[in-house]
Formats: structure tokens, C-alpha cells, sequence
């Protein structure tokens, strides 16, 4: 009798992990690590606070998460970082296990013994030593395995992700810190460090082993913070485990949130917890398609649910962007938004997969403007580090009140957002920008063509939402704002041209040429005139057809924009993933393939989406073409395979493209689901029109965010011309 009973749990344990692992076993974390994806291995927890990882550099464009796949010098393994950005930061804490009797190997690892999944990381180093890591929303756990009980540990808590590294830089990155020994395996203190923003982070690790040495080495003149070797004489299992726990908030914080969530030392445990909650996010699409584009397809709603990450301790307490300890009101403040990548596709996207979030993002970006005077603009660990331009919480908070979420106070939302539109801030100075109608090349030495431009689309946001409410007394003035794109439009060149504050337009004037801040600076960021000219399109279409002369001429540039090539196109300029002038490898031009649905020659933009989703993204390490940051790239991915994208992020609709998976169930809970179906879908068959929503033909190519979350079908007929 009681070995019928272990075999039924034996079956019921097998069956438990093969369901586990339905949608996680498609996803390939090495996706994005070689070349510009700038992605990384390491596990992390759905919008969790760790990201304990690899680490093969400390500074650098190319390892902005710390890592790159072709790379074979191991730095060691730190707690935190950032996915697909292009400017480092994070970085905290990195910890080596070193094999005492090859010092000499301590750095290097066998490369074919890198392993990744969700909420897992593997590797072998070549002294000997196993290194396995997963983790819970704030506490990462690594476990080490010595080929003998002599075992060593290094820790330097100066390490972090650096863009420039500087040897004799006086600053140094760790400003202060204060590191104290509480026993043999406890560790705890706090860094501040100085790098893309200012920050505070506090910790504390414990090992199950103690040690019996602790070195303290020798440090660099401008280290504010020690490094330390720790030797262990471990027991017959030879495998020594430690967790570190972080808080923004306070030392006391960072063991609450150890205590919380993982106050045992059973490391499978954690993984198959974490795992869990990857499988539970996964499965909120359900996809038909071959072996490699499903995991394509996962891999990029993986890499999207990274972030937003939630820094707030488990008690609720956060550290806001004054410096000051909070309680959030419902127990979340949300990091890593980067707002002027991720308002275009990936907060869309999140408002259908994780929708229970969204109240909580706005709340943070509601609760930054009471503590800074301005909606975020990009934010590290809850600081604003100012990156980019315009002010893009702006159609964020739009876009989740257009879409019923009313977890906030709208009333609230719409004065943080003209406060941020009316009072200047960095990279905003309104009293220019309202004086002359644009942004003056002569007075502003770079951005100035895109500043106005996406300042414009953000005044289009507030307008919109005071419209929504009654606010008539600002609906007019934010209208006007919303047209000076037009200030800037060249008849002669049919361009969005800098223009001096005399009314002269710059020249020379090369629309290839692109620019940006940090590299050739210019009037476009990290584009040219032909990619930004398409800004306006996001929320006036037909504002833009005027100004070309109608909807002919409107095509035909269209048309000549993914036909003009340019010679060696520079891809830290935005400039990569390359069709014509469209340039999928950076965010600007993400809405446009989309713009054909507005035109009599629709079926040319699906046949660019056909091309962007197999030519830009494949199923290896080098397999993204461009920056993921945070997540944007990945869901332009997702919502162009399932067949809309939002050209008005912030309007609560979706143009319809081509569908790229046979068929796609959307979960939407509540025992909903949109189902989407691409009959006849084959290489040959990219094609469709006159798709059904519940059997009627849609007589617009829009789809909007609350038809999706009804539920219901979306039907697509393909073929081949």
C-alpha cells in the first residue's frame, strides 16, 4: 500500500513539472545577449526587484546588462541590473566562489556549461566550482558547488555597471557606504553610489556555511567601499549557499523582505516557485506556431514582463525620487520605467497580460510627481536619471484612463500632467518652446526637431484627457501645442526641418544624416529627418496627409521612406534592422509599417511586417537586432504576430496588421478570451483583408483595447496576393 501511494505522488510530481513547464520551456533567456539586444541570462522574478546574474564587464555600451554572450572572462556574479538598455546601471554586489587551489582559473568558465531558464542561471567555472542562481522578488540565492571542502568567496561592494569607466576618476561610483560583519554568516550595510542616478541600496546576505576567515583587500585610492575574500572549510556536501536581500529602504527592510520570502535553504524550492510564477504569466497567450517562432514568441513576453521592476519592500515601505521613505498606498512603487521606450507598445501590451499592474504604475508616477513637481521621465531604483526626451508618462496615464483602469485619481493625473507640460524641468523648457512654437536649433544646440515633436504628441495627451474630464479651459490651449509640428515643415523638402529662432531653416540639410546627444549632435535623437518625420502620425494621420497634399502624396512618401537606402548606416545612431529609411533596431520607427493601414496600398505594410518579424528576430543569442529596452522591442514582436499594433498608444486602439501565428488565445480572465485565427497562414500566404471581430467585418482597420478585453474572435482569411 505504501508503495502505490509513492508512486501516485511520483505521478502527481511529474505531472506537476511537465504543466510548469508548458509555455517556460520556450524561452530562451540567451535571446538578445549577443550584439545590441543588450539583454541578460540571469533569473529574475516577473517585475522583480534582483536580477542576480553574470557579469563580463563593468562599463561599456556593449555591456550595459553586464554581460555578453561571446565573451569568456567571468568579473563574477552581481544582484542587479538593468535588460536591453543602452546606458548601465545596477550592478550590486558581486560575488565570486573561488576554488583556492586554482587561482589562476578564478576568472574564466566553460562555455558549453551555461545553462538559463526562467528563474534560473548555470555555469561551471574552470577552477571547478558549480555556480547555480535563482531568486524571489527581492532576495537572490546562489548556490555553489567546490570540487573540495577548502572554498573561498570574494565580494566587492564597489562593483556597478558603469557607461565610462575612468581610472582615476576622484568620484569613484560608490560615494558612501557602511559595511558591518553581524556574525560568521550574516553580512549587512548599504551603498551609495553616483552613476546614471544617485542611489541608495541596503542589504543584507547569510550564508548556511560559516566562515572561518575574512580578508579585507587592498582597495583603489578613490574605492568608498571594500572588498573582501571570506574562506569556508565546508562539509562532506561540499556546496555552500548564500542569500543577499535588498532594499531601497533601510537594512531592517532588506531582512524583512529576506524573512518574507525566503526564510528557508532549500534552493529547488525557490526555483520551482519562481518558475511558477513565470508559467503563470506566460500562459496568458497561448500561440500555434512552429517549434522556433514560439520561442521567439515567449522569450519576448518574458523579456517584456522584466520590468517594470516593483523596488518597494515587502512591508510597502519605497524610497522616493526626494530621498524620503514612504508607504505606498497599495504596498508597490515601480522602477526601470523607461517611459520613452515603453510607452509605444509595451505598456499597451501590459494593460492585456498583466492588467492588475497597471493601477500600481500609474499610482508610482503619480506619487514621483508629488515628490519631484514633474511626472518621471526615465527612473533607476525609483531616481530619475533624465534620459530621453519628452515626457511620456503623459500618454501612459492616458492610456490606462482611455482603458477603464481607475485605480488613480483622474483629477490628479491631469494636473501632474499639465504641471509637467507648463513649468520647465529638465530637458523641458516651455517658456521657449510656447514662445516661438517649436524648439530653436540656435537656442537648444541638439534635439530640437525631435523635442518638439514628441512634446507635441504628449500635448496631444493632455488635451485629450482635460477633454475627457470638462477641462475646456485647458483643452485649447494644448490643441494648438499639439500642432506645432507643422511650425517645422519644410514645403520645399517635405521634411520636419530645424529651425533657427529667426525662422531660417538649418542648412546644410541631409535627411540621412541621423544624430543624437552622445554621438554627431544634431536635431533628431538617435534618428534622421526621414524616421522622426513620422511623429505627428501617431495622433494626427489625417493632419498629416494635409500637409503633404492628400492621401496620394501621403503614400508616395511612405513609399520612398522603406525605398531609400543609406550607405553605411550607424547603428549606434539608431540606424540597425534596416529596411530603407525604416530603421526597426530604435524605437521611432516602430509605428510606422503601420501607417499603410491609413492608405489604399495596406497589404504593403503587411508584406514589411512579414519581413521585420523573420528577418529581425530569430532564435539565437544574436537574434535582436537593436536595444530591447525594457521590453519594447519585444512587444512590437508580440502585438505584430498576433495581428495589431498601437500606432496612438495613448488612444486605446489598435491598427490591424497581418498575423504572424496560425492562432492565439488571449487570457483575459474571468473566464474570458480573445481568440485570434489566421486561416490559411503559410510562407506564401502574408496576406489578409476584411478581417471579422465576432463575425462582423471591421469597416475601420482599428481594434480597441476594450473589444480585446470583452472577449470574443478576431478572424483573419490569408492569402498570397
Amino acid at each position: 500500500m505504501k508503495l502505490k501511494w509513492m508512486v501516485l505522488l511520483c505521478f502527481v510530481c511529474l505531472a506537476w513539472m511537465l504543466s510548469a513547464q508548458k509555455y517556460n520551456k520556450f524561452v530562451n533567456p540567451f535571446i538578445g545577449t549577443d550584439g545590441t539586444g543588450h539583454t541578460f541570462p540571469g533569473p529574475s522574478m516577473p517585475f522583480g526587484m534582483v536580477q542576480p546574474g553574470p557579469d563580463n564587464q563593468d562599463y561599456g555600451w556593449n555591456h550595459t546588462s553586464g554581460y555578453q554572450y561571446k565573451d569568456t572572462f567571468l568579473m563574477g556574479f552581481s544582484q542587479t541590473r538593468l535588460s536591453g538598455t543602452g546606458i548601465n546601471e545596477m550592478g550590486d554586489i558581486l560575488m565570486l566562489p573561488i576554488n583556492p587551489q586554482k587561482d589562476n582559473l578564478k576568472n574564466a568558465y566553460f562555455k558549453a556549461t551555461e545553462q538559463a531558464s526562467p528563474g534560473y542561471y548555470a555555469l561551471t567555472k574552470q577552477d571547478g566550482v558549480k555556480v547555480e542562481l535563482t531568486c524571489s522578488e527581492r532576495v537572490a540565492f546562489h548556490q555553489y558547488s567546490f570540487p573540495q571542502k577548502e572554498a573561498q568567496v570574494y565580494i566587492d561592494f564597489q562593483h556597478g555597471l558603469r557607461f565610462v569607466f575612468e581610472e582615476n576618476d576622484p568620484k569613484g561610483l560608490v560615494i558612501e557606504s557602511q559595511v558591518t560583519f553581524e556574525d560568521s554568516t550574516t553580512i549587512s550595510g548599504y551603498c551609495y553610489t553616483d552613476n546614471w542616478v544617485k542611489r541608495k541600496y541596503f542589504f543584507t546576505m547569510t550564508f548556511d556555511y560559516p566562515f572561518v576567515k575574512s580578508t579585507a583587500l587592498p582597495q583603489k585610492p578613490n574605492d568608498k567601499a571594500p572588498h573582501y575574500l571570506l574562506d569556508f572549510v565546508l562539509a562532506a556536501s561540499k556546496t555552500l549557499k548564500v542569500k543577499i536581500a535588498l532594499s531601497a529602504v533601510s537594512v531592517e527592510g532588506a531582512k524583512g523582505n529576506l524573512e518574507a520570502e525566503i526564510n528557508h535553504w532549500e534552493f529547488q524550492k525557490v526555483r520551482n516557485e519562481n518558475q511558477k510564477s513565470w508559467e503563470n504569466y506566460l500562459s496568458r497567450i497561448d500561440i500555434k506556431a512552429p517549434q522556433q517562432q514560439k520561442e521567439v514568441f515567449y522569450t519576448s513576453l518574458y523579456h517584456l514582463l522584466l520590468q517594470p521592476s516593483n523596488i518597494a519592500d515587502v512591508d510597502g515601505r519605497y524610497r522616493g525620487a526626494d530621498d524620503q521613505v514612504r508607504l505606498a498606498p497599495s504596498k508597490v512603487y515601480y522602477s526601470t520605467l523607461s517611459n520613452w521606450d515603453i510607452y509605444r507598445a509595451a505598456f499597451p501590451l501590459l494593460q492585456i497580460v498583466a492588467p492588475e499592474k497597471i493601477d500600481g504604475i500609474v499610482q508610482t508616477m503619480l506619487l514621483h510627481h508629488q515628490a519631484q513637481g514633474f511626472l518621471p521621465i526615465w527612473t533607476a531604483w525609483g531616481q530619475d536619471n533624465y534620459c530621453m526626451i519628452g515626457n511620456h508618462a503623459i500618454p501612459m496615464i492616458l492610456s490606462a484612463y482611455q482603458n477603464g483602469f481607475k485605480g488613480f485619481n483622474a483629477e490628479e493625473a491631469l494636473n501632474a500632467m499639465v504641471e509637467t507640460s507648463t513649468k520647465s524641468h529638465i530637458n523641458s523648457n516651455w517658456e521657449m518652446y510656447t514662445k516661438f512654437g517649436y524648439y530653436p536649433f540656435d537656442l537648444l544646440d541638439n534635439e530640437s526637431v525631435s523635442r518638439t515633436l514628441e512634446s507635441g504628441y504628449d500635448d496631444w495627451c493632455v488635451s485629450e484627457l482635460a477633454s475627457k474630464l470638462g477641462r475646456e479651459d485647458i483643452v485649447q490651449d494644448f490643441q494648438k501645442r499639439a500642432a506645432y509640428y507643422r511650425n517645422l515643415y519644410d514645403p520645399e523638402t517635405t521634411f520636419l526641418r530645424g529651425k533657427h529662432s529667426n525662422g531660417q531653416f538649418r542648412t546644410p540639410f541631409d535627411p540621412l544624416m541621423a544624430t543624437s546627444p552622445l554621438n554627431n549632435p544634431g536635431d533628431y535623437t538617435e534618428a534622421n529627418a526621414w524616421q522622426y518625420f513620422w511623429t505627428p502620425a501617431q495622433h494626427d494621420v489625417p493632419g498629416m496627409m494635409l500637409l503633404l497634399g492628400g492621401k496620394e502624396q501621403f503614400t508616395q512618401k511612405l513609399n520612398a521612406f522603406f525605398t531609400t537606402e543609406a550607405l553605411n548606416p550607424n547603428k549606434f545612431l539608431g540606424q540597425e534592422a534596416m529596411i530603407g529609411q525604416y530603421a526597426h533596431g530604435n524605437e521611432p520607427s516602430h509605428h510606422i509599417i503601420y501607417l499603410y493601414a491609413f492608405t489604399d496600398q495596406f497589404k504593403t505594410g503587411q508584406k514589411y511586417i512579414h519581413q521585420v518579424i523573420f528577418d529581425f528576430h530569430q532564435n539565437m543569442p544574436n537574434g535582436m537586432i537593436g536595444n530591447d529596452d525594457c521590453g519594447q522591442m519585444s512587444a512590437w514582436y508580440i502585438l505584430s504576430s498576433l495581428g495589431f499594433y498601437p500606432v496612438n498608444p495613448a488612444e486605446g486602439t489598435f491598427v490591424i496588421g497581418s498575423p504572424q501565428v496560425k492562432k492565439a488565445i488571449l487570457q483575459l480572465g474571468q473566464h474570458k478570451r480573445f481568440v485570434i485565427k489566421a486561416q490559411h497562414l503559410s510562407e506564401a500566404n502574408i496576406y489578409q483583408e476584411n478581417p471579422t471581430l465576432n463575425k462582423q467585418i471591421l469597416d475601420k482597420p482599428i481594434l480597441r483595447y476594450t473589444e480585446i478585453m470583452s472577449g470574443g474572435v478576431l478572424k483573419f482569411r490569408m492569402q498570397n496576393h
